[in-house]
Parts: structure tokens; sequence; C-alpha cells
């Protein structure tokens, strides 16, 4: 097991906090791939205004905010205990808006076309069943391993996949919606068909691509707190990619055939979206024990007392922490300075993890020692 270096005495405020090994090298990249997420999302809108019309677009845009804000809510749930960065899941809602719905709509452009060539006419069934899930399950499922290979610092498990997976999933839904309602308002306008249409996909239906997505990314999430390498990653992608397109395949299929969307929806897919959830109850509480697990080696060593470890790693504990700062001098610093420790302490649990799963060299593998030294600047605010 790898050693902990005992705490020093007498712990004592440090200068600001310096940046990690490869920090601007990570800026760019999430820059970069921010722009581009952007600019496809960009050119995809276009194309959808050219279609239906800017009117449709915007009323489409409006209607699909809701589904899209009730999945983020779920994200935010399913992330809250040791938040990703922003700008990863920046980068993965705007992949899912942008990148895989262009990857999606191309692809079906060219199927038309060659189609078209050949003398034949699209299979609608054919389309919803196997072209579909294929494509936009392999096109969503790429962001994620893009994160995977680029952003492997911050990607520690199962709950780190179903969050970025989740979020891809809510981009493509969202841009996704805007064609859907968009078409509707284009040929029918704000009628019985609209509401129809708006039920069905943001009441039934909002976590369905969420849903498949986070298949690819449990599988990813499994392989990478493994430790394993960038071609590992991509092996573990593929076989989460199984899953994804047969509940998508599963999905579309049911709807197209079945004669009682509505039995079909109980008694089939809501028992899906239970196991689902089952799932990502267990990962997270498997997160929360890990969390607890390595802090408690720090706290062997020095670094916390047994009740800051409880303080640190439960949600109880969290919880009264944070109202013992809100009753504090200062509050506003110190809610703040209690949420830095909390997430610092957190991270210091995940990097831990990592260095006892052979992690270390992993891509650019967080410092042990300037995470310990937030924790103590942390504490100086907070004992002032």
């Amino acid at each position: 097991m790898t050693e902990i270096r005992r705490a020093p005495t007498g712990l004592a405020p440090i200068g600001p906090e310096t940046s990690a090994p490869g920090h601007a090298s990570r800026v760019v990249a999430a820059a970069l791939g921010i722009a581009f997420g952007a600019l496809a999302v960009v050119a995809v809108l276009l194309s959808l205004v050219a279609a239906l019309g800017a009117a449709g677009v915007v009323i489409g845009a409006i209607a699909a905010l809701v589904p899209f804000a009730v999945v983020v809510l779920a994200i935010r749930w399913i992330d809250r205990w040791e938040p990703e960065p922003r700008p990863a899941l920046v980068f993965a809602v705007l992949w899912g808006a942008g990148v895989a719905v262009g990857v999606a709509l191309l692809f079906d452009l060219g199927v038309q076309f060659v189609l078209a060539a050949a003398g034949g006419r699209p299979d609608d069934l054919a389309q919803a069943v196997v072209q579909a899930p294929i494509v936009e399950e392999a096109a969503k499922g790429f962001g994620v391993l893009l994160l995977f290979w680029v952003n492997r610092r911050h990607f520690d498990g199962p709950v780190d996949g179903i969050v970025y997976a989740s979020c891809v999933a809510a981009g493509f839904a969202f841009t996704e919606n805007i064609l859907y309602f968009g078409r509707v308002v284009a040929e029918q306008g704000l009628g019985g068909a609209f509401v129809f249409t708006f039920v069905a996909r943001a009441v039934f239906s909002p976590f369905a691509h969420a849903l498949f997505t986070s298949c690819t990314g449990y599988a990813i999430g499994r392989a990478a707190g493994r430790g394993a390498s960038a071609g590992a990653g991509a092996g573990a992608s593929l076989l989460g990619l199984v899953p994804a397109v047969i509940l998508h395949a599963l999905w579309n299929g049911g709807l197209s055939m079945t004669g009682d969307v509505i039995a079909y929806y109980l008694l089939v897919e809501v028992p899906i979206f239970l196991c689902a959830v089952a799932v990502v109850v267990v990962v997270r509480v498997h997160e929360r024990s890990t969390t607890r697990a390595r802090l408690g080696e720090y706290a062997a060593a020095g670094w916390f007392t047994p009740q800051e470890v409880t303080l640190l790693s439960t949600p109880g504990g969290r919880r009264q922490a944070m109202r013992w700062a809100a009753a504090q001098r200062d509050p506003r610093a110190k809610r703040r300075a209690m949420d830095r420790l909390i997430r610092d302490a957190t991270r210091l649990g995940h990097a831990r993890q990592r260095l006892l799963r052979g992690r270390a060299g992993i891509g650019r593998t967080p410092d042990e020692q300037e995470l310990l030294a937030r924790i103590t600047a942390d504490r100086a605010v907070l004992l002032r």
C-alpha cells in the first residue's frame, strides 16, 4: 500500500494555491473543445432554421428547455458528491447538442442520397430501430470516450461516466426536441399535435437519451476505476454501446410497432428506468464509502480527526458542517471555505484511490500534496 506522509504538527496557513502541472494545457484543451462544440451547435441550429423557419426553431427551443432542465437537475443530484469540472460538463452538453446531432443528421442525409441514387426509398422502421440507435449512440458515446481520454484526472468511476454521458445525452435530446417541436409548429401550428408531441417527449420520456447513453458512460467509468489504458477505455465504450443501442432500439421499435403506447411505456420502459435509478443509487453509495475509507487513511496519518472524516464523508456530516459555517462570523466566507474543504477532501479521497489502483502514472494525476495544502488553507480560514 502506498504510504501517506504524516501530517506535520501545527498546521499553518499557506500562500495562494499553485496550479497543478499541465494546468495551462488543460485550459487550452477545454477552450478548444467548447469552441468546437459551440460551432457545431450553431451550424446545426442554422440548418434547422433553414428547414423549419426561425419561428419554429425559437418555439421548439423554448419548449425543449423544459425536459432539458429536468435532466440537468437530475444530473446535479447524481454529481453533487464530487462535482465534475464545469468546462467538461459544458463540453459534454455541446458535444451532444451539436456534434452528435450533426453526425446523425449528416449520416441520415447520406443514406437518403444513396437510396435515391439506387432508386429506393428510406424504410422508416429500419431507420428508427437500426440506423438511429447505432449512429446516435456511437456519436454520443464517442464524446464520453473523448472526456475519458482528455480529462482522466476527473474521470474516476461509474458515477463520473454516468454524469458525462447524461450531459451528452441532455444536449442531444435538447436539439432533437427542437427538431421535433419545430417540425410540428411548421406543419400544424400550436395545436393539439404540438401538445401531444410535447407531452410525449417532455413528460413521458425526458430521460430516454440519458438512459441509453449512460450504459456507455457506465462501462467507461468502470474501466476508469480499474485504471484502464486509453485502448481499454475504447474497448469498454464498445461494450457499453451494445446495451445502449439495444435500449434505444427497444424504445424506438416499441413506439413504432405497439398499438398501446401507454401500456408499453408502463410495462417495459418504466421498469427499465427504475432499474437504472437503482444502479445510480448503488454507485453513489459506493462512491461515498470509498471517500470515507480513503479519508480514514489520512486520519490515521494525522491529517484529519475521526470527527472531521465523518463531517466530510457523510451526507449528514456535510449538512452539519455547512450549518456550523453559516453560524460563524462572516458566514458567507466561512461557507465558501467549508464548501472548498469538502470538495478538496473528496478529491483527495479520489486521488488516493487512484494511487492505490496504480493510476499514478496515468495522465496528469492530481498532486496529493497540493490537495493537502489546499485543505490546510481551507481549515485556516474556518478557524480564524
